[in-house]
C-alpha cells in the first residue's frame, strides 16, 4: 500500500481514535487498518498511537505527524481536483437542523447526487454541537448564532425572522407595543444544555441592536418543541417566518411589533479544522451555498 493511503489511513484513525470505527468508515478490514499503521510506524520509528482497551489515542509525536498529513493530504486532494477529472465518491456523512433541511434541502438534494452519483450521503438530524471529528462526520449545517468552537463557520444564507405568540397567551398577558413591554412577558426558551440562561429577543432600532432578556416558563432544547409550546401559549417566540408561516394565516400565531425590524437568522455550514475536509465535502458545501444563495 503507497505512502498516501498509509497517511489517509492513519489520519482516519486519529481523527476516530479507534481502529474499528476508521475501518468501517474506509471500508477496509480491521486488520489491514491495524497492519497498515504498525507499517508506518516502523518506517517513522516512532509510536504514532497509544492503545488501550477503550480508546486510542495519539503521542506527542502522532500529533506532530497528524498536523503535517492534514496539510499534505489537503494539497494532494486539492491538486487532483484541480487537474483531472476524476469524481468525488465514497461516504459523505452531514448533521442537519432538520426543520430548515426539509424545507430548503431535502426537496432539491436529488440535483446533487444526479451530478454526483458516487456520492453517498447519511444525514442525521439533531440540535445537538456533535463532535464532528470523533463522529465522523464531515460537515454540520446549523441555523442560529453559532456558539465559540474550534469549527471553521461558513454562513450561506440568512432568513427573515418574526416574533409571534398565541391568541390565548395574548388574551392572558396583553399584546406588547414595543421591545420594552417585553419586561413584562415570558419567552421561550431554548438552549442545548442545562443552564439557566435567560431568554433575550432581539430588534433593530434606529439607535442600533436592542437585546430584551425575558423570564421563561419552560426551555427546550429543539424547533419542534419551540414551536409547540408557542402554540401552547406558553411564551413568545422569534422564529423564520417560512417555518410558521401557516400557522400565522390560521390565526394560531400572531405577529407582535411589526415595526420593529428583527435581526436575520444566518444558516452556518460548519466543518473542523483539524480535518483533512474531503473533495466530496468541498463539492457538498459549494452546491450547498450556491443553492441556498437563489432560493433564500
Amino acid at each position: 500500500m503507497d505512502r498516501v493511503k498509509q497517511m489517509q489511513i492513519f489520519a482516519r484513525v486519529a481523527e476516530r481514535k479507534s481502529f474499528t470505527k476508521a475501518a468501517d468508515d474506509l471500508l477496509l478490514p480491521r486488520a489491514t487498518v491495524t497492519n497498515q499503521v504498525k507499517q508506518l510506524e516502523k518506517r517513522l520509528k516512532v509510536q504514532l498511537f497509544n492503545r488501550t482497551t477503550r480508546q486510542v489515542d495519539l503521542t506527542n509525536e502522532g500529533e506532530i505527524f497528524y498536523e503535517r498529513c492534514l496539510k499534505l493530504l489537503a494539497e494532494i486532494d486539492e491538486a487532483e481536483h484541480l487537474f483531472s477529472n476524476t469524481i468525488p465518491k465514497g461516504m459523505l456523512v452531514i448533521n442537519v437542523q432538520g426543520t430548515f433541511t426539509r424545507h430548503f434541502v431535502m426537496p432539491y438534494l436529488k440535483t446533487f447526487i444526479n451530478r454526483y452519483p458516487d456520492i453517498h450521503i447519511q444525514i442525521f438530524e439533531d440540535d445537538r454541537y456533535a463532535d464532528l471529528v470523533k463522529e465522523g462526520i464531515d460537515c454540520v449545517l446549523r441555523a442560529g448564532p453559532l456558539p465559540d468552537s474550534t469549527l471553521i463557520a461558513r454562513k450561506v444564507a440568512e432568513m427573515k425572522q418574526v416574533t409571534l405568540a398565541s391568541p390565548e397567551y395574548l388574551q392572558m398577558y396583553g399584546r406588547p407595543e414595543k421591545p420594552e413591554d417585553l419586561k413584562k412577558h415570558f419567552a421561550v426558551g431554548y438552549g442545548l444544555d442545562t443552564s439557566h440562561r435567560p431568554s433575550t429577543l432581539s430588534f433593530r432600532t434606529t439607535a442600533g441592536e436592542i437585546d430584551v432578556s425575558m423570564s421563561s416558563l419552560v426551555t427546550v432544547n429543539s424547533a419542534q418543541m419551540y414551536t409547540a409550546a408557542a402554540l401552547g401559549s406558553l411564551g413568545i417566540i422569534q422564529v423564520p417566518r417560512y417555518h410558521l408561516e401557516s400557522e400565522i394565516k390560521k390565526g394560531n400565531l400572531i405577529e407582535l411589533l411589526n415595526n420593529f425590524e428583527l435581526s436575520p437568522m444566518p444558516i452556518s455550514i460548519l466543518y473542523p479544522k483539524t480535518k483533512h475536509l474531503t473533495s466530496r465535502a468541498r463539492v457538498f458545501i459549494d452546491w450547498l451555498t450556491d443553492h441556498l444563495s437563489t432560493i433564500c
